[in-house]
């Protein structure tokens, strides 16, 4: 699962397997980040490689997802600690986060109505409202490679569903949550985790 949850691995096998990913760069060189830069249309993000939840003053912080502005590009001392994900930023129609229990795929929309939100949900579910709806063929097809390749019975995946309805992955929890997206959506997903720990295949 460790392997499993680290996100080179996962964007490598990702694109291997057919499934659409933002340009990535992973690096702690600030000119690579400049050229990167240069050579993408549009903004930037960053996040963190690994975990994004770490210690500060005693405090328990999650590092959330965030666009770059200009400012941030001309000041990238930081960068040279340790590796950082920049990815180019892709238009939003909403997000999707999706639920894969053995051989189920439990699909929801998620739509923000703030601009933290639009960055990354997980700094405002306040403004989040959410909606079943059905996972492209091929977007399926594709992540059942990719859970075959990371060999993985549960994954939570997040997604971004452009303005044209491309599907863009970002990238899949091993452990992620479940149970608020049942209760938004009335999907079942607790039964279908029951099933698949007892070994029930229909």
């Amino acid at each position: 699962m460790a392997r499993a949850e680290y996100k080179p691995v996962q964007l490598d096998l990702a694109q291997v397997c057919g499934l659409r990913i933002p340009a990535t760069l992973i690096t702690n060189r600030p000119d690579s980040v400049r050229e990167f830069a240069a050579a993408v249309p549009g903004p930037l993000i960053c996040k963190p490689v690994a975990s994004p939840v770490l210690i500060e003053d005693d405090q328990l912080e999650v590092v959330y997802t965030r666009r770059l502005t200009p400012d941030d590009l001309a000041d990238l001392r930081g960068v040279t600690t340790t590796a950082h994900l920049f990815q180019a930023w892709v238009d939003k129609s909403h997000e999707v986060r999706l639920t894969v229990v053995g051989p189920h795929m439990f699909a929801a929309e998620i739509h923000a109505s703030s601009e933290a939100a639009h960055q990354d949900w997980r700094s405002d579910y306040g403004s989040l409202t959410y909606a079943t709806t059905t996972v492209p063929g091929e977007v399926a097809a594709a992540m059942r490679r990719l859970m075959f390749r990371l060999n993985l019975s549960y994954g939570a995946a997040d997604f971004i569903v452009d303005p044209a309805g491309q599907w863009w992955f970002l990238e899949v929890n091993p452990c992620g949550q479940w149970d608020w997206i049942q209760g938004a959506t009335g999907q079942p997903i607790a039964a279908a985790i029951a099933d698949d720990l007892q070994g029930v295949t229909i």
